[in-house]
């Protein structure tokens, strides 16, 4: 068992919670829905919650219907890699966290003359940090923040809506998609 498998185990009872289970399940099946629109050419970002999932972006609302349906039926029959993305927000804050913790620790110490001269150093452990994160964090999505095992959810519906984004006044097109475990 790796280390990431062993820190899953611990936080079993908090990952297992009905409520964040359900998150974790709307999660997996808002990638698994992107990543078939994705095929299609559309391109999509998500939010998750308890109750469902708003997908953000231009698509006809069959196509994101059908969509579900089948991520539906393909992760109940056992299409779990549906579930991790990797333009996920999980990878980006793994990116974010180990770069700033990589800066933080860098550039602390006596004096700015020579904190700057271990730049190229930071820089270097930078670029790890980048290379890195993308496999940590899949496996945190894996792990922590999706749940490929659906069980009993079912969708319930699938509605477009238009929004004005404030200051800018851009059209955004959302689709909200409720389901729920029964």
């Amino acid at each position: 068992m790796n280390p990431m498998e062993r820190l899953a185990e611990y936080a079993e009872p908090v990952t297992r919670h009905p409520f964040i289970l359900r998150v974790r399940r709307n999660h997996g099946l808002e990638h698994a829905t992107i990543h078939i629109l994705n095929r299609q050419n559309y391109k999509l970002s998500g939010r998750s919650s308890e109750g469902g999932f708003i997908l953000l972006g231009e698509a006809p609302t069959e196509q994101v219907e059908s969509a579900v349906i089948e991520a539906l039926e393909r992760m109940k029959a056992g299409e779990r890699k549906l579930a991790i993305h990797p333009n996920c927000g999980t990878n980006l804050v793994t990116t974010g966290f180990l770069a700033t913790v990589v800066a933080f620790l860098g550039f602390a110490g006596r004096g700015l003359r020579k904190s700057w001269e271990r730049f190229p150093t930071i820089m270097v452990a930078m670029m790890a940090v980048v290379l890195l994160s993308m496999p940590l964090g899949m496996s945190l999505q894996r792990h922590f923040t999706t749940e490929s095992d659906l069980g009993d959810m079912e969708l319930v519906s699938v509605t477009r809506e238009r929004k004005t984004v404030p200051f800018s006044g851009q059209e955004l097109t959302l689709h909200r998609v409720v389901t729920r475990q029964v």
